[in-house]
């Protein structure tokens, strides 16, 4: 069997889990990857066969998307022709995490294409949403990759097609320390920013992990870093807590190693505050915005020695089986 696995590459999670699944798929056919996108840190070990700009979102520095870079950056002409002349006949079954070329691909020519990605756990019934609706934000969830059917990853099983978060072997080989400094990954936002509020806590260890520096800088018991996937693993391993994005992977994997953590859901990016959602089910805490207005909740998180258990087991396997069945029942 031929298959190939498309990866959105922007962010980290996916390209996280691709670490994980991608030679499992290896075991079922011959596999070819496809990335597209540009903003991830984490590069895969992987021969990767088709690269594209995709979609790319680009992250801002006051905590949500730079809309205008993302604009600029991002060619309708381009995405048309690479979803017109992409070769996804070549294959017996696309499995897709969340990539829009090859999803409208296959939804164009009828080739099979099926999800494996957290996105498309959040269209499942069950799952916990946002109080408020974002009826641009549920529109792009249902039509960015659109799918025949599909396998989801979340904090927890909420359905029978939702496994919890794959963690890479890296992570779970770690031994996890707690040296007493709390590790920051908030890449929407400007360090400077971050660094002028979290000195606030002059007595609180801080390693903040920035995407808008390129060299390191230490103030008092502050230091800011530019992101670098081995580092910043490093620093969340040792750490005592992780404040970071309310992404999927960076959060499962601070929970998996025991860590107090605290999430801070971007702007305009719905499926992050479905994730906050999800997370605040489970007892972590969550706040709209790093803002002087937060300060006070940030300063309790600090203080409480609470931090949540989870017990998330290897699901790469048998996530890549249920979606093999759902490919082999829908032939």
């Amino acid at each position: 069997m031929k298959i190939l696995y498309a990866i959105q590459g922007t962010g980290n999670g996916h390209i996280a889990r691709a670490e994980e699944i991608a030679p499992l798929l290896s075991n079922y056919g011959k596999v070819d990857l496809f990335v597209s996108g540009s903003q991830a840190d984490i590069k895969l070990p992987f021969p990767i066969k088709y690269k594209s700009k995709g979609l790319s979102f680009f992250f801002g520095k006051q905590g949500g998307i730079d809309f205008l870079k993302t604009f600029k950056n991002n060619s309708s002409k381009r995405v048309v022709r690479e979803i017109k002349e992409f070769p996804v006949e070549k294959y017996d079954l696309v499995i897709n995490d969340f990539e829009a070329i090859t999803a409208w691909a296959c939804h164009k020519r009828e080739v099979p294409c099926f999800a494996l990605s957290h996105q498309y756990s959040l269209l499942l019934p069950n799952v916990p949403k946002p109080k408020h609706f974002d009826p641009v934000g549920t529109w792009f969830l249902n039509n960015y990759a659109p799918v025949r059917a599909g396998v989801g990853f979340h904090f927890a099983s909420y359905d029978k097609n939702i496994f919890t978060p794959v963690i890479r072997k890296r992570i779970r080989d770690m031994k996890p320390t707690d040296k007493g400094h709390y590790t920051v990954y908030l890449p929407a936002y400007d360090d400077k920013k971050l660094v002028k509020l979290l000195l606030r806590f002059p007595n609180t260890p801080w390693q903040v992990f920035s995407k808008h520096t390129n060299k390191p800088y230490h103030i008092g018991k502050l230091s800011v870093f530019p992101v670098d996937n081995e580092a910043f693993s490093a620093s969340m391993s040792s750490a005592h807590g992780v404040l970071c994005g309310a992404g999927f992977e960076t959060p499962a994997e601070a929970l998996y190693l025991g860590k107090k953590v605290m999430v801070v859901p971007m702007k305009n990016q719905y499926e992050q505050h479905f994730n906050a959602v999800a997370v605040k089910q489970l007892g972590v805490p969550a706040i709209k915005k790093v803002s002087k207005k937060n300060l006070s909740k940030i300063e309790e998180w600090i203080e409480t020695r609470n931090h949540v258990e989870v017990n998330y087991k290897e699901t790469a396997q048998p996530a890549i089986e249920r979606v093999l069945k759902l490919y082999a029942d829908r032939k």
